[in-house]
């Protein structure tokens, strides 16, 4: 008898729109057409070397925004980062680059060997998540010396190079690294005078020359968070296919001057 067709008929759909392949792979890239949050559709890459242990996954927003978001799984380190459209009106520059590292938490996406062996049996098809994890929030309140990213990982330097010597990290963050051994001289803790917590928000603030706490949120609406195994003839379940997921993140940072946060205007 045919394995397969003993599946449930749940199964046997996610088996036909993603299958995972026996054969190794090393580096794939996969472009699946996601919907996104306003209902718009878009291209998003997702790109994983098992050798590096690493998955990324880019697409571009209905406004324009590049997001890039990148899982180390060798160092636990996950990074975001969005391309944003500048408005040149309002004296803004061509765009404006922001980047955001934490802890990578175990179980977030599916193993970056996984992820290399996927294939999309139906390109043309249209994703939604079938799980929302909701949304995850971050207070970033430190900032990174990119000179000496490579310590936490060798990543951080090219996907976040154009935000220069503003990359944000979370205190809880570099209590981690610290612990883990990392040198304290790459992090700059903000003062309390420039805890978010304490600083007038961007969107309600008047002068534009004035350091304010700006937010910015993003959505991963579509990655594979989870593998899908099932029953055949045997006496062990075997891999069969990925359990998608999306997911929002909201950050609220310290910025210089409201300038670089005209954004918040408008949310």
């Amino acid at each position: 008898m045919n394995a397969r067709a003993t599946l449930p008929a749940s199964v046997q759909t996610a088996f036909v729109a993603f299958a995972l392949l026996l054969s190794v792979s090393v580096c794939s890239r996969l472009t699946v057409l996601v919907r996104l949050n306003d209902g718009q559709i878009t291209e998003e890459l997702l790109e994983a070397d098992s050798e590096k242990d690493i998955i990324t996954v880019e697409f571009r927003q209905t406004d324009g925004t590049l997001v890039t978001f990148l899982s180390d799984f060798k160092r636990h380190v996950k990074i975001f980062r969005a391309l944003v459209l500048g408005e040149p009106e309002k004296g803004q520059s061509q765009y404006q680059a922001l980047c955001f590292i934490s802890h990578l938490d175990h179980g977030e996406l599916i193993p970056s060997e996984a992820m290399a062996r996927l294939r999309q049996k139906n390109p043309h098809v249209v994703r939604s998540a079938e799980e929302r994890r909701g949304v995850e929030e971050f207070t970033m309140n430190a900032v990174l010396n990119m000179s000496h990213s490579w310590h936490i990982s060798t990543h951080i330097h090219n996907v976040c190079r154009d935000a220069r010597e503003l990359v944000y990290t979370r205190q809880q963050d570099v209590k981690y690294w610290l612990d883990k051994g990392v040198e304290g001289s790459i992090f700059e803790v903000f003062p309390q005078s420039l805890n978010v917590t304490g600083l007038q928000s961007c969107s309600s603030s008047t002068d534009p020359w004035q350091p304010c706490a700006c937010r910015y949120r993003l959505n991963l609406e579509w990655f594979p968070c989870q593998l899908k195994y099932c029953r055949g003839q045997g006496p062990n379940p075997y891999k069969c296919g990925i359990k998608s997921c999306s997911k929002s993140y909201r950050f609220d940072f310290y910025t210089p001057h409201k300038q670089l946060c005209l954004w918040d205007e408008d949310t």
